[in-house]
């Protein structure tokens, strides 16, 4: 069972009060970019045991009265349909989901700004939707010689062509659906327009990693890397930190080598740069709230683990190259575990070559292990979800959950009408198929019951499953690997 590591509490309560102190040193108007994921943070759930995923939402309504939310998205993001792919929903429909979950936790969502607007049709009738839902819509632009122009970019036709944003409460977080929406460009366009109107606001940066007071190779900041693999982020020491304090800090490449720019810009916009270092811009707590870092670097080992598997299955299904295995390969190393850190694995592969065929192991929270073999009835998969639901619910393994006269309608469907060759149920179709059982049958109903301890198991399986399959394990809070081999 995996042992608590973070203190969440704490993490909401100093994360909120280090907030408050950063809006007072900038007299009371503070932009505040929130990278990574505010909602739904499951990674650092994952590798800080203990982190809810919505903890930093949480955080952010200890300041509710303070706080509004602007969300930037990319316009070129809009007109190209781009895909959040930890959620599988294009970044425009992110966005309204995000304003859908902020309003329901009673946050302020005062806008949406349109970055490198283009005056598409698409945008246009996002925009529309947007304007319905009683959201101001705002346009900023591309701005020539962007980012090395700095005389160009801080001047009336670099920002000042942009829309300013009105906002009214001290606390501003610019969020987005994901990387290169602009969040940073918007904050910094909002300063010169402030200034300008002779309001001093300030800008701070929120990224949860890598985390700054943790060494350099510490598993969660190489978790953070295998996170990042497809983006070539890599650690590195505060280079400006360090010559300023003689103190040594971990940041990011982009966030270091695109520091001396912003230095030029707070100057230009506000006479002075407030910050000595990148670390200086950032107000994370993460790394003072873990209170067991043992567990914590065991989890983020195994974060690594299912990376390295995952960017394997990518490689033989063309998303992705070698340069991103080989930086793996490298992490696996500088963390020093190996595949057979994630137990699941050799059983799972034991399973499929004792059968001949497909099959998938399952690490329960409790850290017992089922598995599931492929059948003339169900996949592999499919047969391992009945097995841990027998298991967690004390139900005999000899006992049948679903009645044939329910499976074989289904199989029918499939074969006869979908014309699908493979009559095995899928993992969506096995559980439609035991939620239809449990209506008349009590040990069905007792293994629906179980479905809600599934998250948190550890799944391999000794091929890439199909989509539907991937999407009913991540919906379970289950996480899955695969072998990157496809289906004989």
């Amino acid at each position: 069972m995996q042992s608590i590591a973070f203190d969440n509490e704490l993490y909401i309560q100093s994360q909120s009060a280090h907030i408050r102190s950063r809006i007072e040193q900038f007299g009371g108007k503070l932009y505040l970019e929130f990278g990574g994921k505010l909602y739904d943070d499951n990674h650092a759930s994952r590798v800080l045991p203990g982190f809810q995923p919505d903890s930093k939402l949480r955080m952010l309504l200890q300041l509710k009265d303070k706080v509004e939310m602007v969300i930037a998205i990319n316009s070129a993001d809009i007109e190209k349909n781009k895909v959040r792919g930890d959620l599988g929903i294009t970044y425009d429909r992110d966005v309204i989901r995000l304003i859908d979950v902020f309003r329901s936790f009673g946050l302020y969502v005062s806008s949406v700004v349109l970055t490198r607007f283009n005056d598409k049709d698409i945008t246009r009738a996002f925009q529309a939707r947007l304007e319905s839902m009683g959201v101001k819509v705002y346009h900023h632009y591309d701005i020539e010689g962007y980012p090395s122009n700095i005389t160009h970019i801080v001047s009336d036709a670099g920002y000042g062509r942009n829309d300013f944003i009105e906002t009214t409460r001290e606390l501003v977080v610019v969020t987005a659906p994901g990387p290169g929406s602009g969040k940073l460009a918007t904050c910094m366009s909002q300063l010169y327009h402030e200034h300008k109107r002779g309001v001093q606001a300030g800008y701070a940066k929120f990224e949860t990693f890598p985390v700054w007071n943790l060494p350099l190779n510490h598993p969660v900041n190489l978790a953070y890397e295998a996170a990042t693999a497809d983006l070539s982020d890599v650690n590195m020491i505060d280079p400006f930190h360090l010559e300023a304090y003689g103190e040594t800090t971990v940041n990011y490449n982009r966030d270091v080598e695109a520091f001396p720019v912003l230095v030029t810009m707070f100057e230009r916009i506000l006479g002075q740069c407030p910050y000595k270092s990148p670390t200086d811009m950032g107000v994370n707590m993460v790394g003072n709230c873990i209170v067991d870092d043992g567990a914590t670097c065991e989890a983020s080992r195994q974060e690594i683990v299912r990376r390295y598997f995952n960017i394997l299955c990518d490689e033989k299904q063309g998303k992705a190259g070698s340069a991103e295995v080989l930086k793996m390969e490298l992490l696996m190393k500088k963390a020093g575990v190996t595949e057979n850190a994630r137990k699941v694995v050799a059983v799972a592969l034991d399973k499929a070559e004792q059968t001949g065929k497909p099959a998938a192991a399952m690490e329960l929270p409790d850290g017992r292990i089922v598995t599931g073999k492929t059948s003339a009835l169900l996949g592999a998969s499919a047969a391992l979800l009945l097995n841990a639901l027998k298991a967690l619910g004390d139900i005999p393994d000899e006992m049948h959950l679903i009645s044939p006269k329910v499976i074989d309608p289904i199989q029918h469907l499939k074969v006869d009408h979908f014309g699908n060759r493979n009559p095995r149920l899928h993992t969506d179709e096995v559980l439609i198929a035991l939620s239809i059982s449990a209506a008349t049958d009590p040990t069905a109903e007792k293994a629906m019951e179980q479905l809600g301890k599934l998250r948190g198991s550890q799944v391999h399986s000794s091929v890439i499953l199909s989509p539907v399959d991937e999407k009913t394990f991540k919906r379970l809070g289950v996480n899955l690997t695969c072998q990157p081999r496809f289906k004989g």
